[in-house]
């Protein structure tokens, strides 16, 4: 018998045998291999009638090997890499019993290992670091920004405002536009990742602070587009 077993000593795992074995056929003389045995050994009581399959299967196990371990399975330990050492099988058993080694696949009792534990998490957090790891959306942005008067270095006012750096922020093309009375205001264009860049921000906190506001009087925004 090979499957995976809750624990054999309560109503759910003598439940989950039973269904188990609804569909196989166990009569004395049949030939057990370790699962069977191990499984066995795992049952504290001969189960009731309550589980016909179970109760079958325990008592044709029993009647076979009753003469090598009276009472109960005495030595088998559930999840074991070696057979019982007071028992001796056939030769034929002996033979056709697979290695030792092949016992290490087993998880009789569906136990979830540390291992198990591990690769879940480890999945899980993959899962949560994909989804931050969407491409933010960008947007295009056009900026009127404002000098104090006439007498202002245009030129030295671009500078200061092309002089903010940050992550998610690229400017671009602009050029000069008449206002009147001589005066004339930036345009300029800039384009940016959403989420690390706020205009806002970028205006109240770095244009029109200092040493940029000495050039910069006001900042607007023009146009906000998507891309």
């Amino acid at each position: 018998m090979a499957a995976t077993f809750a624990d054999l000593h309560t109503e759910s795992g003598l439940k989950f045998l039973d269904d188990y074995l609804a569909s196989k056929s166990f009569v004395a003389g049949d030939e057990f291999t370790k699962d069977d045995i191990k499984v066995y050994a795992a049952v504290l009581v001969s189960p009731s009638d309550s589980f016909p399959n179970a109760s079958k299967w325990y008592n044709s196990v029993s009647s076979r090997l009753a003469p090598s371990f009276p009472g109960k399975a005495v030595g088998v330990r559930t999840g074991s890499h070696a057979a019982p050492t007071d028992v001796a099988p056939d030769k034929e058993e002996k033979k056709d019993a697979p290695a030792d080694d092949d016992d290490d696949d087993l998880d009789l009792f569906g136990d979830e290992t540390e291992e198990d534990k591990k690769a879940a998490e480890e999945r899980e957090a993959a899962k949560k670091s994909s989804a931050k790891k969407k491409e933010s959306g960008k947007s295009s942005v056009l900026l009127d920004v404002k000098p104090w008067d006439d007498e202002t270095d245009m030129q030295k006012l671009e500078e200061a405002v092309r002089s903010v750096e940050m992550e998610g922020l690229l400017w671009g093309a602009s050029k000069l536009v008449p206002v009147g009375y001589g005066i004339k205001k930036l345009q300029i264009m800039m384009t940016i990742v959403d989420d690390l860049v706020s205009v806002d921000t970028l205006i109240e906190d770095h244009l029109l602070t200092e040493p940029r506001n000495e050039y910069i009087q006001s900042c607007d925004i023009v146009a906000f587009n998507k891309i």
